[in-house]
């Protein structure tokens, strides 16, 4: 039962990629340069892999530096929708982000050494 939820997951996912891909949403990208598209195509494809990693990694600090990672690609993606829009709001999304994530990002290593949070 797992594996088929997985396999439906990765169709769903691989379906989505596929039709933004072929029929991409006119009001997100009509407006970028095609470096914005491959920039946008690019952080995707390392989101995936960073899932892969946090789904399959050996070590629970492996799965730590990939969710880390994700958090900066999310950055990315803030940063790639800021710049064309000229909209402040998306970098200010992408600032607190990367806030959040710094301080989860401690906060999950203290765990998996076994300490308290407050040492």
């Amino acid at each position: 039962m797992r594996i088929i939820r997985w396999l439906l997951g990765l169709i769903v996912l691989l379906s989505a990629f596929v039709f933004s891909w072929f029929n991409p949403f006119c009001s997100l990208l009509e407006w970028q340069s095609l470096f914005l598209k491959r920039g946008f195509f690019v952080l995707f494809l390392c989101g995936l892999l960073c899932l892969w990693r946090i789904i399959r990694g050996p070590t629970p600090a492996d799965r730590a530096v990939a969710i880390d990672i994700l958090g900066i690609l999310i950055l990315g993606f803030c940063a790639i929708l800021g710049i064309p829009t000229g909209r402040d709001w998306y970098i200010d999304i992408g600032i607190a982000w990367a806030l959040q994530s710094f301080i989860s990002t401690l906060a999950l290593a203290k765990y998996i050494e076994g300490r308290d949070f407050d040492e």
